[in-house]
């Protein structure tokens, strides 16, 4: 069974920085396509970046271009979101997701197969 699981989620002042981190229990990790999605209150969950499985093409949401950064280990099966330049906008649960073997990076929380708990990030102002 995959188990998907986020951490580094907290509170921080706008403009400061944070590190989410997200460890998948899979062997064919470094064969899918990952992605960290969002969710605000009363919001509808959107997709924030993607990497490919290779690690070697990124794709981002225009929200949190230059601001944010993904990256993938893929000998530690784990996948990386360095938030800085935080804003209050980008308070939200966020979630890591795991695509299928050999998939391509989507916008859509269908295309993903597994999903992670979700951990809160909280920007005050």
């Amino acid at each position: 069974q995959v188990q998907v699981v986020e951490s580094g989620g907290g509170l921080v002042e706008a403009g400061g920085s944070l590190r989410l981190s997200c460890t998948v229990s899979t062997l064919t990790f470094d064969d899918a396509p990952m992605a960290w999605f969002r969710q605000a209150p009363g919001k509808e969950r959107e997709g924030v970046s993607c990497i490919s499985w290779s690690g070697g093409t990124t794709y981002y949401a225009d929200s949190v271009k230059g601001r944010f950064t993904i990256s993938r280990d893929n000998v530690k099966n784990t996948l990386y979101l360095q938030m800085n330049s935080l804003k209050p906008e980008d308070t939200a649960i966020y979630y890591c997701a795991a695509g299928p073997d050999g998939g391509e990076c989507s916008w859509y929380p269908a295309d993903f197969n597994y999903w992670g708990q979700g951990t809160q990030v909280t920007v005050s102002s």
